[in-house]
């Protein structure tokens, strides 16, 4: 059974976000050994250096250490494929070691699944050669549930590791029955990020009950410290 603090990726996306911000959230992820820090592109670099000399390790294959996550077209999506795909690339050169992808919306919003499905492809495939995880953001807030399901299909079909709700910016965040759906769609072919919104210990316990094998929170130390408190 994964140990609680692991499903945590301690988040700080704000676009005022300062470096002793980013300083402070990423000394707390290496003090409770969450699973990941998810930062913007800018502060991969500073964020890699401080856990490789905080004496963090990464191994691909077990739930040690704490990652580098890096988020690419965010928070809109709606750039270009080759200015996502750019922006993946200097993320992984920088040292991120996870990579979460704006789903283009608009695109599959107009039923155009081709394009939505290229995206994806192309950037799971340059994170897997580069031995990264891909979570793709599908936004659920603005999708319908056929939506939701064919965005979680496509997702799987082209090599994501992760299906996420939501950025956390647009009209809202995870929800238990959003949630319930992608695990129920992916099944044991990907895993599912629940991000948006979880600010308490129940909130986390539900989204994990739904079926959430990580939560994108800013909130994760309080939720861990509750978490240790009603665990004594």
């Amino acid at each position: 059974m994964k140990a609680f603090n692991k499903y945590f990726d301690h988040t700080l996306l704000k676009a005022d976000a300062s470096a002793s911000q980013i300083l402070k959230l990423v000394s707390e992820a290496v003090a409770y050994d969450f699973a990941a820090v998810c930062v913007n592109g800018s502060h991969v670099r500073s964020v890699r250096r401080f856990i490789d000399g905080a004496g963090a390790s990464w191994n691909p294959d077990e739930e040690t250490g704490v990652k580098v996550a890096a988020v690419v077209g965010f928070p809109l999506g709606a750039m270009s494929t080759n200015a996502k795909a750019y922006e993946a690339q200097l993320a992984l050169e920088d040292g991120a070691q996870e990579i979460d992808l704006v789903m283009n919306v608009g695109q599959a919003k107009a039923g155009n699944w081709a394009y939505v499905e290229d995206e994806i492809y192309s950037i799971s495939q340059m994170c897997h050669e580069d031995g990264a995880l891909l979570k793709v953001i599908i936004e659920t807030c603005l999708l319908d549930r056929n939506e939701i399901i064919q965005a979680c299909r496509s997702c799987v079909e082209c090599g994501a590791d992760f299906v996420k709700t939501s950025t956390g910016f647009s009209l809202g965040g995870a929800t238990v029955s959003d949630v319930k759906l992608m695990k129920d769609t992916v099944g044991d072919n990907a895993f599912v990020k629940a991000s948006g919104g979880i600010r308490t210990l129940d909130d986390a316990k539900a989204m994990i009950d739904a079926g959430a094998d990580r939560l994108g929170c800013s909130a994760s130390v309080a939720i861990l410290e509750e978490y240790n408190k009603e665990s004594r």
